[in-house]
């Protein structure tokens, strides 16, 4: 009979569906590659809504910001949400080490994910300031390009536009200083006062993705 066919066909097909979708909620998001590191980064554009209260950008709220714009420097870029609370534990480390490393030219952004940017707004007032600035994401595009699981999330793009490595979950100031070190090691910082950047070898060892 149809209906028999029918029910076979849907249980067939319908059933792998289903157990995948199961095992995929048993997993932990920190156990899952991402396939971002070692290629390029997605290219992003974000208007500012929180300009950095110490930036050396001086950026205003509106401006927009593009990553393509920084190939030659390393960029941070961290999603996180208002409603996040992992977040409130690597903010102060994120804030430090971006203040750290904006003389070696190193960029730091907030990408706000799933959110509205007033309550961005009062979070960081919440949270004493941010030392960069945080950008909007409207429709979630850049989390999508990005893969994102959900937040915290952090990547590190390198001076040639490749993601050096994703953190997932709270940033610590050491590891996050470690890995920065090493990058600017291996290719040199900007010069800050002409605004130069160092050449870039053609390639550049690849980052472990695990924390």
């Amino acid at each position: 009979m149809n209906w028999k066919r029918a029910a076979l066909t849907t249980a067939l097909v319908g059933g792998p569906v289903i157990a995948l979708l199961a095992y995929g909620m048993t997993r932990d998001p920190r156990e899952i590659p991402s396939p971002l590191p070692g290629h390029l980064a997605p290219v992003f554009t974000g208007a500012v809504f929180a300009p950095g209260n110490d930036d050396g950008l001086r950026l205003a709220v509106g401006d927009t910001v593009r990553l393509a714009e920084h190939r030659g420097r390393v960029v941070v870029v961290n999603f996180w949400a208002s409603w996040c609370l992992a977040c409130r534990t690597e903010h102060q480390a994120l804030s430090t080490v971006a203040r750290n490393y904006a003389p070696q030219g190193v960029k730091f952004f907030g990408m706000l994910y799933n959110d509205e940017t007033p309550n961005g707004v009062n979070w960081i007032e919440q949270m004493g300031g941010q030392a960069y600035p945080a950008l909007s994401d409207p429709g979630a595009r850049t989390a999508i390009d990005y893969g994102l699981y959900g937040v915290p999330e952090t990547f590190v793009v390198d001076q040639r536009g490749f993601v050096a490595k994703k953190f997932v979950g709270p940033v610590e100031a050491g590891e996050m200083s470690k890995l920065l070190d090493s990058l600017l090691l291996t290719t040199g910082a900007p010069n800050a006062s002409t605004n130069a950047v160092a050449p870039v070898p053609k390639s550049l060892p690849s980052a472990d993705t695990k924390r």
